[in-house]
């Protein structure tokens, strides 16, 4: 029995689940950037928007860099979930204050849904 094979079926299948959550986190940090832009200072304060964007960046940074270091090994690697508690924390930031701004009654552009990766 070839043992590289259910290996390299686990590794496949890991990319894709990577993938896919790094796309989530991509697409939820920007969809927080958008909505920053319409959001007023009565929802959210100047100070805390600024923190939230610059949090949404660092995190933009942060996949980037994970998905650089991930392509870069040639064996499978995964993503430690402390490293990605952060980027959770960060996009239930972004549901919350899209959920407040649809019960403000803030107008703001919906969002299209990338197509997800294809299944390995």
């Amino acid at each position: 029995m070839d043992r590289a094979e259910p290996q390299s079926e686990s590794a496949e299948l890991l990319d894709h689940l990577l993938e896919s959550l790094f796309g989530d986190f991509r697409f939820w940090f920007r969809r927080g950037l958008v909505l920053l832009e319409y959001t007023p200072e009565h929802l959210l304060p100047a100070a805390e928007q600024t923190r939230l964007r610059q949090g949404l960046e660092e995190g933009l940074q942060a996949i980037a860099a994970a998905q650089a270091l991930r392509s870069a090994c040639t064996t499978p690697m995964a993503v430690d979930m402390e490293a990605m508690a952060p980027w959770h924390r960060l996009m239930m930031r972004v549901w919350n204050l899209s959920a407040m701004l649809r019960v403000a009654g803030v107008p703001f552009p919906e969002a299209e849904r990338p197509d997800p990766p294809k299944a390995p």
